[in-house]
């Protein structure tokens, strides 16, 4: 009985996923009812697609087709605060370098979740040239071991960098 109804329910979604419904609408001048254009979940077969429009910040993410990309060489891309206090804000300094030979542009900077802040520079760092990342860390409502992220938007060539933070957690006392 169990099979026979499961089957009836995946039958009914199947067929209202795919429903058209007709509407009318009546002239109130003249009294004559028309029906209005079909209301279906499916886009008309002529209608055209749009994307949507590229977003300011493309432009930054890609790196330059000569082949002169920046390059973004951190001194190190993972940090443990050790051992803290549930409550406590630790942060680190991530040191990176432009090896690349244009300029570097930073684009976002993302946390893996609220607790962890990331504060990146906003102008283009130049080839040659020194930069960093501060990543602020909020331990409130945390226990025990945690790993987080940064995944930063660049002009690289992979066009994303990761950092990551780790740290253990005692309960405050």
């Amino acid at each position: 009985m169990k099979k026979i109804i499961l089957s009836a329910l995946v039958v009914a979604m199947t067929i209202s996923c795919k429903k058209t419904e007709e509407l009318s609408v009546q002239d109130p001048a003249s009294g004559v009812v028309a029906p209005a254009m079909p209301i279906t979940n499916e886009p008309a077969p002529d209608t055209v697609m749009m994307s949507a429009p590229p977003m300011p910040e493309a432009a930054a993410r890609v790196a330059p087709a000569d082949g002169k990309a920046p390059v973004m060489t951190f001194e190190k891309t993972e940090h443990d605060f050790g051992t803290i206090t549930e409550g406590d804000k630790p942060s680190y300094s991530f040191t990176f370098k432009n090896t690349g030979a244009s300029d570097l542009v930073i684009s976002n900077a993302v946390g893996s979740c609220g607790c962890t802040v990331p504060d990146y520079p906003k102008q283009p760092v130049k080839p040659g040239e020194s930069g960093k990342i501060k990543v602020s860390f909020n331990s409130s409502g945390k226990n025990g071991r945690q790993q987080k992220t940064v995944t930063i938007t660049t002009n690289t060539a992979a066009g994303k960098e990761l950092l990551t933070i780790r740290t253990n957690i005692n309960p405050k006392a």
